[in-house]
């Protein structure tokens, strides 16, 4: 057997055919799937069975890693979530590039499953601090990490005492024996529920002071410092937010949806009459209230003083996000 496929899984009924789909899909025929159910009350269990994967009990997310590995007969092993979906050839190129370059630790690029730009920008910023960090301090998620059994057999698997990160930490313990790379020949999709869950930029905020943490004060053992939830990705919180940045995120994605609306009408538009598409843009001055909006953000002198209180109680570490 070559590649052992883990895949974490709590209540993900939804998302978990997709990503079996995507798997059986695939021009690589010799891996087996391994899902570690977290005790779910919903169908999952029943999904994975149907689809031919082994069924193993789990927990948190380093739990059941470490269960599918402890189950499993690869000589590598691809640790998904639920949630991912593999583009076409993906095992494929993953296996080869890492026979071809004699790898035993990896990761790839991460692209959103969104049509918005802004979804796609963020994750070019972290594709970007990964392929930074490489030397200085290998990080890589768990639904995208691939190393040989040996290498995880030596580190000993994920540290199931972490709370949150316990990926990175798992990474930066295997990289004093082989070094991350990041692999050329492949790319995942990645679903943006958190993002919709926690917004855009609290759920980025939330993982600088996760980091920062862990550079300074080491690995995050309970839910002091961030709330972790593996599940319960359906309950939206709908509150309207007072903060800055929660709204000028909406209000860019407003922007864009109209925008790509405006787009679609117009190409129609053109087609059926001729018309000169170019002209049919909006102008830049229906845009003024939110560059007025920004500028009073960052130049005030009373909203200087907040942002400096807010800097620190950041770094209050011990209380919650």
């Amino acid at each position: 057997m070559k590649i052992s496929i883990v895949i974490p899984a709590l209540n993900e009924e939804k998302t978990l055919p997709g990503m079996l789909d995507s798997i059986k899909a695939q021009d690589f025929e010799d891996y087996e799937i391994i899902v570690a159910d977290a005790h779910s009350t919903d169908s999952t269990r029943d999904i994975a069975e149907r689809y031919g994967c082994r069924v193993v009990d789990g927990g948190l997310p380093a739990a059941g890693r470490n269960a599918g590995a402890a189950a499993a007969n690869g000589e590598y092993l691809f640790f998904f979530d639920a949630d991912v979906i593999l583009p076409p050839g993906f095992i494929r190129n993953v296996y080869e590039e890492m026979q071809d370059r004699f790898i035993d630790l990896a990761t790839c690029e991460i692209r959103p499953l969104s049509d918005f730009r802004l979804d796609r920008v963020i994750h070019r910023m972290i594709n970007l601090i990964v392929l930074l960090n490489l030397r200085i301090d290998p990080k890589a998620f768990g639904f995208c990490i691939f190393v040989t059994k040996r290498l995880f057999d030596r580190v000993g698997g994920f540290d199931e005492t972490i709370y949150v990160a316990e990926d990175n930490d798992f990474v930066k313990r295997a990289s004093v024996y082989r070094s991350l790379k990041f692999l050329n020949s492949a790319y995942i999709m990645v679903s943006i529920r958190r993002f919709e869950k926690e917004g855009r930029f609290a759920y980025m905020k939330k993982g600088i002071k996760l980091n920062l943490y862990r550079t300074f004060k080491g690995e995050i053992h309970n839910d002091e410092v961030v709330k972790y939830e593996f599940d319960a990705f359906e309950n939206v919180d709908n509150k309207e937010s007072i903060s800055f940045l929660d709204k000028l995120e909406k209000q860019l994605l407003k922007i864009e949806k109209n925008s790509k609306a405006f787009h679609d009408n117009a190409k129609k538009k053109q087609s059926r009459d001729s018309v000169n598409i170019n002209k049919l843009r909006p102008e830049l001055h229906e845009y003024d209230h939110l560059v007025e909006k920004l500028d009073t953000y960052l130049t005030s002198k009373e909203r200087s003083k907040k942002r400096h209180q807010k800097f620190k109680n950041f770094f209050k570490f011990g209380h919650s996000s």
